[in-house]
């Protein structure tokens, strides 16, 4: 409730239908009758197949979407992030000076990007950026790819981040030309299909409409997730021929060309294959991108006669190589651990990235796949001055990634994490881990040591952060206070109380 016992203006997403449930509320049958008659004649299983348990993440709300409770809604804007437009409008009109403020930092987004913001004064935690494409019927496969990476990119984003609900909006505006219909079918078979392959972890998407959008969503709505069997017959003849690859992307025929690594060979050489394998250049040949004798120059640089920029631009094409692995793996299960995630910024407006030790188990998790989530998370992070706060607050052996692994993990990643890393603040270190620090970065990894700081307290870590620019969990600050509590009450800073007299 709001003051003076007023409703409050935001919509609690709880108590909106889901989509399975408005079928069962309304009792309304499927606009799509007039294909009854071709029901006998489909003998192919749907695309889209009836899923009770997606339905009930799908909500369709009519109103706006600075409204919702989500965790995170959807803002679309421009190129600077400063478009006027009624859903940008509204939502910093609710949200408040700071968001414009915030926004000036991210210095603009890309077309197909998306970045993420804190809600400030409304009821969602964060604000998810996105520019959809201009549309022009000649570029149209450009535009369908862009609007594509826009959802794609919303919902790989909060997966990443581990939130429960996203509050779309219509991500291409009016302004954009964007036809509707065609912008709402790929809106639907994205959104599907992450849920169908990535989307365990989030439970509700609710796409925010106009009175004007809301007749074309419902009516494309029960092809991509029909509420029964009948339905899904019903709708099966009207769903377009083009509905993407398994992730619901844009597939252009002509631009499907495979070369392969080796012309006239065959492929099952396995000696051959365990040399692609040490040079890493499995799907990147150097033939298919003009690149030169692979193996000439893996053998320079055994014999270290390779100049440093063909080692630069080595080590450059085995990040990419992971960095297109770390897109398209499926890693909610670490994100779901919430041991790496961004915050705030610190006193001179740098970005915060926490790293939370305890939430670390190392013996049970793939560390490989951790070090993909890593990159893909910091990839665009580090474009720009950074700081990492580590929690080594209550960890345990369990806990503790091994020297080889951070070993790699330093020599894997691209310049930028390294140069623009602006401090690594190690909160809560005991004597040993400050031993392992200080060796790892002494002999291990060059240009780290001088970045280290070692907070014994948050009071400490205030002083370069500001505490609600940082999200820090419970359990460290239950920690952080008994620890505190412990050394006033040793020091004799903690006054007691006089002791009562009985007069």
């Amino acid at each position: 409730m709001d003051p003076l016992g007023a409703r409050s203006q935001f919509v609690d997403i709880q108590t909106l239908p889901t989509w399975q449930q408005q079928l069962d509320e309304d009792g309304e049958e499927t606009p799509l009758e007039q294909s009854d008659s071709l029901l006998s004649q489909q003998a192919f299983p749907s695309p889209f197949p009836f899923r009770p348990d997606i339905n009930r993440k799908i909500i369709l709300f009519a109103g706006d979407v600075a409204l919702l409770n989500c965790t995170s809604i959807v803002n679309t804007s421009n190129e600077s992030l400063n478009d006027k437009n009624p859903v940008s409008d509204s939502i910093h009109q609710l949200a408040g000076p700071e968001l414009r403020d915030e926004l000036l930092k991210l210095k603009g987004c890309r077309t197909g990007e998306a970045k993420l913001t804190k809600g400030f004064n409304l009821a969602a935690r964060f604000i998810i950026h996105t520019v959809g494409p201009k549309y022009k019927a000649k570029y149209r496969t450009a535009a369908e790819s862009s609007l594509y990476s826009c959802y794609r990119n919303i919902m790989q984003l909060a997966a990443e981040q581990s939130m429960a609900s996203v509050g779309f909006c219509v991500v291409s505006t009016t302004k954009r030309g964007y036809p509707l219909e065609d912008a709402t079918h790929i809106a639907f078979r994205t959104v599907r299909r992450f849920l169908e392959n990535h989307g365990n972890s989030i439970e509700a998407v609710v796409f925010a409409v106009s009175d004007t959008d809301e007749p074309v969503y419902k009516k494309l709505l029960p092809l991509y997730y029909p509420r029964s069997e009948e339905e899904e017959k019903a709708c099966l003849p009207l769903i377009p021929a083009d509905i993407g690859n398994s992730e619901g992307e844009p597939v252009v025929p002509e631009r499907q060309i495979r070369i392969a690594e080796k012309p006239g060979t065959l492929e099952d050489d396995s000696e051959e294959e365990s040399l692609e394998s040490d040079l890493g250049q499995v799907g990147n040949h150097a033939f298919a991108r003009m690149e030169g004798d692979v193996d000439k120059q893996r053998k320079q640089i055994l014999q270290g006669q390779m100049s440093e920029a063909a080692m630069q631009k080595q080590h450059q094409r085995n990040y990419n190589r992971w960095l297109c692995r770390a897109r398209a793996e499926d890693l909610s299960d670490i994100a779901a651990l919430k041991a790496l995630y961004q915050t705030g910024v610190d006193m001179c407006g740098r970005t915060v990235m926490i790293l939370v030790g305890r939430n670390i188990p190392v013996t049970l998790i793939d560390l490989e796949k951790a070090l993909l989530y890593f990159i893909h998370v910091m990839d665009h992070i580090t474009v720009k001055e950074y700081v990492m706060v580590y929690f080594h607050t209550l960890t345990g052996e369990h806990n503790h990634l091994d020297s080889d692994f951070l070993k790699n993990l330093y020599d894997i990643v691209e310049a930028k994490f390294k140069k623009n890393l602006k401090a690594f603040y190690f909160v809560h270190p005991t004597f040993r881990s400050k031993v392992s620090t200080w060796f790892f970065t002494t002999f291990s990894v060059s240009g780290m040591k001088d970045k280290v700081r070692y907070l014994d307290n948050l009071q400490q870590l205030f002083t370069c952060i500001k505490p609600e620019q940082i999200d820090i969990p419970p359990f460290v600050l239950e920690y952080d206070a008994r620890v505190r509590l412990k050394m006033n009450l040793a020091t004799g800073l903690l006054k007691q109380p006089d002791p009562v007299r009985w007069v």
